[in-house]
């Protein structure tokens, strides 16, 4: 309120009008302050609230490139984060939501690429800590910065880095680096002195040094390389001459000036002798005019010439020489180095300041042409890219320019995109079919000298080959001429890349199964042959066997299984007693005679039960006659069964018999009936009463299998595609009857109804027509033209086998190579340089010379030039970049040349020289003559100033060979194969026998200069025969006979072994694993019947009663029986053998007690076998036997009991049975198998439960469980030789020319050695030494000394020649020069640059002048390294100049010493270190040596430099003592030191000593002398002489540390001694004796060695 008050006081009352201005004021501050507030309140409201942006989405377009759209999100947000509405936020900052991009494709990846930049200098990383170690170890950490950008691959233009990002992320830009430590400059040693400067007076001599590393990160400058001293000899005796005559350089050439030009300058002078001068060629002209118009001959070759000169202007467009003129000063310079007049320089004949030039001109060239189409036309990612070219034309050829032109021709790589870009053609490996497998390339050697090998089987080897074709054929329809399923044609092998396929194989051969038969059946009944048709009488007996395998190739191939015996009365069906019912006496009484009646069943011939009504013809069993004892009748037992037969068939001396018998059980009482006599208790039969016999068929193989033409429609060939029918065939085969022992009989004396049969139906194997690939394309000729070559080349074209024909196919074509001559290739066009004439020798203007003495004619030194044109070898014009391409270096445009003077002496050219035609010391000669006035001038004809004849010796041809090099490898002969057995074998071809190796000869002359080795009468290697020792494989015995079964019942193995014959070398095949007694094994298990040996006893006698006392036949005594040991068969026991063979325990018992009845006594008969013990055998069961009545006792008497019970005892008469499986047998392969796949084989064993193996059929009547396989498969590998490819050509020789050069040839290996196969050899490379060519090449002579012509000092001239020599080749070989014609063929080079500069300028110093030395060689490349480790800088070499000083006073006017630095590659890490040599006195010599062995100055450390001086401060001046290696002074050996209390020495004093007299001394004591006099020295030398001094006492006057150390040895010594003197002293006890002290056993080490 008061303001406003105030203002209204103000600006209101009666003094308003006064203080308008005031008010005014006022309201303006008001309005601004009003606009302000609101200016602010909306600058918080903008700044509150501000737009944010998300990141540019992807790139959209319809179309690649430029047009597409991206778009982002935008929003307003509160400064705080939070999201607003759009208003909030100012409407005209809003940016932008989408702009205009880049669309990009997959295919800009070829178009754009990250372009990176160089890395610039280390930079030290910011904010390091300061203090910094006082050693630098490794170096200073850094950062590197470079620029990175996205650019057009074809013209560089910068584009969006997104677009390159789209493809691969962007490179870094900044990356650590480090700053090495820095390097001082490292110089050699100073060389020698050099001579006085000055041969009298003073003079000074100089010595310097060049730099070896430079410095670098920092390091100290270089010291100076230049040493001086002042020298002096005798004093001079003429005045030194003080000025001397100096040339400058040459100017710049400079064109003379024009015709015009002069004239002008010359119209000021003379304007009328111009007129006259002009007027006078206008009427020459007028008169040739004249001339021309009258004499037509002479006009005519007025235009021939004309036209000539302008053709050769237009061939000459692309050198523009002009002829110019160079001047230079020629000055008179005092020694101080100051000019002074020319007359002070007293000279009779002054330098030429003026000459001829050719005026420099730089290379101009087009501008690039397009860019050529790129040569690879197709599309293909994997592939390497095309090449495209561009190239530029040369306009003008540099001429005097030290530059060459640019290249002419750029070339980059390419890739054809677009949617009418074909994709690449792509090739791929195909293969043949695998040949058959074939086992003998398996073989050892051993086994291939066997014989026999068509019947192999098993593991064997094929092969295939192996071609390239065109893989993507059938994508390319329209390079696909060929049918769908028709093979590819074969292409070059380089076209394909990938892995190659394998071209061998394992392959196995099935071994044939061997029919495998059981053993014969008894002989059957006698039977009809067909049992439905009995009308035949013929009967036959047969026997029968089963196969028990599965043979290969069906049973055709077994033996018989049948054989028959012819036999009378035959019946198909007969009664077979079962048993027979008890006796019944006659006429129902309880004893006597009576019958039996037989229990029967109806069997057919096979002895199997059918209906009974089957037997209604045959002849039912009557009743049986027997008898029942009555009381004290005579009681027999049952009859025996009968025996086996003795024989299978009766004939004239063998009949077939069997036997039974019974026994007497109980003799007879009184009145009873008597017993029969012996001969009644056996009874007798004729058996197996057929003849011996025996018929069967026999089967021939069976035949081929012959087409049936009914089904031969359904034949057809099998195609590529393995698709096939095959046809049906019949076999037949022969079958005739064979009698055994005798051979064939007619057809009916055997079975016809068993007759096998002899036509079977068969499948004809497959036909398979040969299948080939099209012939590949013609090999190319040679499409570039041959340099002179007649010889006509060929180009070929090939086919492969796919498929070889079989079985009556379509067999293969006989060509599947075919060749034919190219056409002649073009003729190489060659061309050359043409030269044309030397125009005319073109001087400095006369202006310029006019001024010089002697300038009045017109002769002297100038230049001249000439045209070059390109022609072919005809003649014809050529374009000039044809000559730049292939006719050599440029012939020289321009020459020096002499236009002689009238005092000069003109000459010819040199002639060549004569030849050499006479024998060594001949002389050939050159002449060359006067032409012109010179032939009349005398001094010209001064044969010693001017010879017009020169000789020359003609060289000695002497020449002498001598081997070089090292011996080749051992080269067997080409074309040796040694074939093995008739037979060549893949892989196996004996690489060894007798070779050659070579060792190369060279061939010097008398010089000892290298020539061709012809001259030596040498085809240029020595030969000597070498051998290559034969392979042999590991040698085995044969397999011995297998061993007997191990058991004789039941599972055991048998073996059989191999043993080492000869052991393998030479790689030849290894053994396989042998055992200690290097054998190797092979078991098998094997079965033995336990019922193959039975024994079979005879009845049991009469019960012999022991008795003697008794009245009656009766009582207790002892029967026995024979029991014999027989072989067990089909047909029953048959033969007797060994007692052993049989089972000990199982042989019935031959003796036992018995009791024989008496009359009044109950007869029972013999007991029954055992009743079967019920399982499991636990105790509780219990079996029985019985036995029967056969007569009853009298009255008041009993039998005793019919059955007879036992408990059944385990492993007594109860066993349990379980099945035991044997291990498994190693693998075993067919007898006529190498390796492959084999059985394993293993047995099942029944065993009884004491451990006893039984026959397998207790195990089967229980009906045990077999889980077992008693086969299995196994695999033995097959030892695959190494095979390897033939040796290769022999390869270009790796130098053209010299002693080094070698041919390589090599192998690869095929098939790499599998199993015990044979090793491949180590050797797959052989070399060759090359023939010895001597090498030529250009080389420089060292260039001549400056010369300055009529002058002491300035710029002159200095000249080197370019000579041809002859080399060995190597690096180290400088050459000896031979005749230019030898390198008539080699193109000007010399180290490989093709300029050759046999002139330049130089500099010769004047007296007194200060001069830079010529540039030292340049240094060793040195890495920066750490402790011998890279750091990556890369290498530097460095070289100098010296300064050299010639007179001091002028040492102000030097130029400064330079060094120069390369980078280099074939860099090494050195090292510096300090060498010290040994002190003398007290100073030594300190170096620093590099780890090469250079001494240099500068590179070690300062802070580790040893110490040069180590003399005693202050020095050691008392007698007798010198300064130790402490720096300390000390006393000689008798003396000890007397010290001061600063601890420095005060005086050497002599020490008691006790001298120990010698061997030599005479006397005998020992005395202890004291000095009398210390201070006096001594007569004797210390520690030498006759005694030996032991000072107890240390310079200090205290004792030394060893008289403590004796102290204390003497007094361990005193211990020790009396310890031993107690131990010796003291009664030993009696030692306790151990109990159950019991030997160690005896253990042997084995060591595998078989003499153990």
């Amino acid at each position: 309120m008061g303001l406003k008050e105030r203002s209204a006081t103000s600006c209101g009352g009666p003094g308003a009008s006064a203080l308008s201005s005031r008010c005014s004021g006022v309201l303006v501050l008001l309005f601004f302050g009003i606009w302000g507030a609101r200016t602010q309140s909306e600058f918080e409201t903008s700044s509150v609230y501000l737009w944010k942006t998300g990141p540019w989405g992807r790139c959209m377009g319809d179309k690649c490139g430029p047009g597409g759209t991206q778009s982002r999100a935008i929003w307003c947000a509160h400064v705080e984060g939070w999201t607003t509405l759009f208003t909030n936020c100012k409407q005209a900052e809003r940016p932008d939501n989408q702009q205009s991009c880049f669309s990009i494709c997959d295919w800009h990846k070829e178009l754009y690429d990250w372009q990176l930049g160089n890395w610039n200098q280390c930079q030290p990383v910011l904010l390091r800590s300061l203090e910094k170690p006082t050693e630098c170890i490794r170096g200073e950490e850094g950062i590197q910065r470079r620029d990175v950008t996205c650019v057009q691959k074809s013209n560089g233009v910068t584009a969006d880095d997104t677009i390159c990002e789209y493809f691969e992320p962007k490179p870094q830009l900044e990356q650590g680096c480090l700053i090495p430590c820095r390097q001082d400059c490292t110089v050699s040693e100073f060389s020698s002195w050099s001579e006085c400067s000055k041969t009298c007076g003073k003079g000074l001599a100089y010595r310097f040094r060049h730099i070896v590393a430079p410095p670098q990160y920092g390091g100290m400058a270089c010291p100076n390389l230049t040493d001086f001293r002042v020298c002096s000899s005798s004093p001079c005796t003429t005045e030194e001459s003080l000025y001397s005559l100096n040339v400058g350089p040459w100017s710049t050439c400079l064109v003379p000036h024009s015709r015009h030009v002069r004239q002008a300058r010359k119209r000021g002078k003379n304007k009328d002798k111009d007129k006259e001068k002009d007027k006078d060629k206008e009427k020459e002209k007028e008169k040739v005019k004249e001339k021309a118009i009258r004499d037509p001959e002479a006009r005519e070759l007025i235009k021939k010439k004309r036209n000539r000169n302008r053709q050769n202007r237009q061939e000459n467009k692309y050198w523009d020489i002009q002829i110019g003129y160079q001047t230079r000063q020629v000055m008179c310079t005092h020694r101080n180095g100051k000019t002074v007049a020319l007359s002070f320089c007293e000279q009779d004949k002054l330098p030429i300041t003026f000459q001829s030039c050719v005026m420099p001109k730089e290379c101009q060239i087009s501008e690039w042409s397009e860019w050529s189409p790129c040569s690879k036309t197709c599309f293909d990612m994997t592939s390497p890219k095309g090449n495209r070219t561009r190239t530029r034309a040369i306009k003008q050829f540099p001429i005097g320019s030290e530059s060459d032109c640019p290249e002419l021709e750029e070339m980059e790589q390419c890739v054809s995109q677009g949617d009418g870009v074909a994709p690449c053609i792509t090739y791929g490996w195909r293969t043949t079919e695998w040949t058959e497998c074939r086992i003998d390339p398996l073989l050892s050697q051993q086994d291939k000298r066997r014989g026999n090998q068509t019947a192999l089987c098993g593991g064997g080897i094929q092969t295939r080959e192996v071609y390239c074709v065109q893989a993507n054929e059938n994508l390319l329809s329209y390079l696909n001429t060929l049918k769908e399923k028709e093979a590819s044609k074969p292409v070059e092998w380089k076209l394909c890349t990938g892995p190659t396929p394998s071209t061998t194989q394992l392959c196995h051969i099935p071994c044939p199964i061997e029919c495998e038969v059981s053993a014969w059946s008894a002989w059957g009944p006698c039977t009809f042959e067909n049992c439905d048709d009995q009308q035949a009488k013929k009967g036959f007996k047969l026997r029968k066997r089963r196969i028990t395998n599965e043979p290969t190739g069906g049973t055709g191939n077994c033996p018989h299984l049948l054989e028959a015996i012819p036999c009378e009365e035959p019946s198909c069906y007969d009664w077979r007693i079962v048993k027979l019912e008890d006796c019944i006496p006659d006429n129902e009484k309880e004893c006597g005679p009576g019958t039996q009646i037989p229990q029967v069943v109806c069997i057919n011939s096979d002895g199997e039960e059918v209906d009974r009504q089957l037997c209604r013809d045959a002849i039912y069993p009557v009743p049986i006659v027997c008898e029942v004892p009555c009381p004290k009748d005579c009681v027999l037992s049952a009859w025996s069964g009968w025996s086996s037969c003795s024989h299978t068939c009766s004939g004239k001396t063998t009949e077939g018999k069997q036997m039974r018998a019974r026994s007497i059980l109980a003799y007879p009482g009184e009145g009873g009936l008597q017993c029969p006599n012996s001969s009644s208790l056996q009874e007798t039969r004729n058996c197996n009463e057929h003849p011996c016999t025996v018929y069967y068929w026999q089967t021939g193989a069976w035949g081929q299998c012959i087409e049936d033409v009914s089904v031969s429609a359904f034949n057809s060939s099998a195609g590529w595609n393995g698709e096939s029918t095959c046809a049906v065939g019949m076999q037949t085969r022969k079958v005739i009857c064979v009698r055994v022992n005798v051979g064939q009989v007619g057809p009916k004396k055997c079975p016809e109804s068993l007759r096998p049969e002899t036509v079977r139906p068969c499948l004809l194997p497959c036909r398979k027509d040969c299948i080939v690939t099209p012939f590949s394309d013609w090999t190319p000729c040679p499409s570039s033209c041959q340099e002179g070559s007649t010889s006509i080349t060929k180009q070929s074209r090939n086919r492969v086998i796919l498929q070889f024909p079989a079985n009556s196919g379509r067999d293969c074509p006989d060509t599947l190579f075919e060749e034919k001559d190219c056409d002649p290739p073009p003729v190489c066009l060659f061309y050359r340089w043409k030269t044309h004439k030397w125009r005319r020798c073109q001087l400095v203007p006369w202006y310029v010379r006019q001024d010089s003495p002697g300038a009045q004619e017109t002769c002297g030194p100038g230049l001249q030039a000439r045209a070059i044109t390109c022609r072919k070898q005809d003649g014809g014009p050529a374009d000039i970049g044809e000559c730049l391409k292939y006719a050599g270096s440029l012939p020289p445009l321009t020459q020096q040349c002499q236009i002689p003077c009238q005092d000069d002496c003109q000459f010819t050219n040199w002639s060549k020289f004569s030849s050499c035609n006479g024998d060594c010391g001949a002389v050939r000669t050159r002449k060359r003559f006067l032409i012109g006035k010179s032939k009349k001038r005398e001094k010209c004809k001064n044969p010693q100033q001017y010879p017009l004849i020169e000789t020359q010796f003609c060289p000695c041809d002497k020449y002498n060979a001598q081997p070089v090099g090292n011996w080749s490898d051992c080269i067997l002969p080409e074309g040796k194969v040694d074939v093995l057995l008739g037979m060549k074998v893949q892989g196996d071809i004996k690489e060894c026998g007798q070779g050659y190796r070579y060792q190369a000869m060279a061939c010097y002359d008398q010089n000892g200069r290298l020539v061709e080795t012809a001259r030596c009468n040498s085809h240029g290697y020595i030969e000597e025969a070498c051998i290559i020792p034969c392979p042999s494989d590991c040698k085995l015995s044969e397999w011995s006979n297998w061993s007997r079964c191990s058991k004789s019942c039941g599972s055991g193995v048998k073996v059989r072994s191999k043993w080492l014959r000869e052991k393998p070398y030479n790689g030849g095949r290894p053994c396989p694993k042998l055992d200690h007694v290097n054998q190797v094994y092979e078991v098998v298990p094997c079965h033995s019947d336990c019922s193959q040996y039975i024994g079979v006893p005879e009845p049991w006698s009469v019960c012999k009663v022991t008795n003697v006392d008794s009245k009656e036949n009766c009582g207790e005594g002892v029967e026995t029986r024979k029991v014999r040991c027989m072989q067990n068969t089909m047909d029953g026991p048959s033969d007797i053998v060994e007692d052993y063979l049989c089972d000990q325990e199982e042989m019935p018992i031959g003796a036992r007690k018995c009791t024989l009845p008496c009359p009044e006594d109950c007869v029972m008969s013999e007991w029954g076998q055992w009743s079967r013990c019920s399982l499991p055998c636990n105790g509780s069961n219990v079996r029985e036997r019985r036995a029967e009545v056969m007569r009853q006792a009298q009255e008041g008497k009993a039998c005793p009991p019919a059955v007879e019970t036992e408990p059944c005892s385990l492993n007594k008469n109860c066993y349990h049975y379980e099945y035991n499986v044997t291990d498994w047998s190693t693998c075993q392969l067919s007898e006529k198998a190498v390796c492959g796949n084999g059985i394993k084989t293993r047995m099942l064993d029944c065993v009884r439960s004491d451990g006893k193996s039984v026959d397998l059929k207790y195990c089967e009547e229980l009906g045990l469980e077999k889980t077992w396989h008693m086969n299995t498969s196994c695999t033995v590998e097959c030892p695959v030789n190494c095979q390897l490819s033939d040796w290769s050509p022999w390869s270009e020789c790796s130098q053209p020319c010299g002693l080094a050069g070698k041919m390589i040839r090599t192998r690869t290996v095929i098939q790499p050695f599998q199993g015990d196969g044979r090793p491949c050899p180590s050797q797959m490379e052989q070399f060759k030494p090359c023939p010895v060519k001597p090498c030529y090449r250009w080389q420089y002579s060292q260039w001549a000394e400056c010369k300055v012509e009529d002058a002491q000092c300035g710029e002159g001239t200095r000249s080197r020649n370019i000579s041809c020599v002859v080399y060995d080749g190597s690096s180290d070989d400088i050459g000896k020069i031979v005749d230019e014609e030898f390198c008539g063929e080699i193109e000007p080079v010399v180290n490989g640059n093709k300029k050759i500069v046999l002139e330049e300028t130089c500099t010769l110093p004047c007296p007194g002048d200060c001069y830079l030395k010529e540039w030292s060689d340049w240094s060793l490349c040195q890495l920066t390294c750490v402790n011998g480790e890279d750091l990556g800088f890369g290498g530097t070499q460095v070289r100098s100049r010296a300064v050299i000083i010639q007179d001091l006073e002028n040492q102000h006017l030097c130029p400064e010493q330079v060094l120069e630095t390369r980078p280099c590659n074939d860099g090494q890490c050195y090292e510096y270190k300090w060498m010290a040599s040994a002190w003398k006195g007290s100073s030594r010599i300190v170096w620093c040596q590099r780890s090469d062995g250079l001494n240099v100055t500068g590179g070690c450390l300062v802070l580790h430099q040893p110490e040069i001086d180590r003399s005693c401060k202050p020095p050691c001046s008392q007698p007798h003592s010198y300064c130790s290696e402490t720096r300390t002074c000390a006393c000689d050996e008798g003396y000890t030191e007397v010290m001061s209390s600063n601890g420095t020495l005060e005086q050497c004093t002599l020490i008691p000593v006790v001298a120990i007299p010698t061997v030599e001394d005479k006397k005998g004591d020992v005395k202890t002398s004291r000095a009398v006099n210390p201070t006096q020295p001594s007569n004797t030398q210390s520690g030498r002489g006759r005694a030996w001094f032991l000072q107890p006492f240390g310079p200090d006057g205290n004792l030394k540390t060893w008289v403590y150390g004796v102290a204390a040895g003497a007094f361990v010594l005193l211990i020790f001694i009396s310890s031993m003197i107690y131990l010796a002293c003291k009664k030993p006890k009696k030692p306790q004796r151990r109990q159950n002290n019991r030997l160690k056993p005896l253990t042997l080490a084995y060591d595998g060695d078989a003499d153990m």
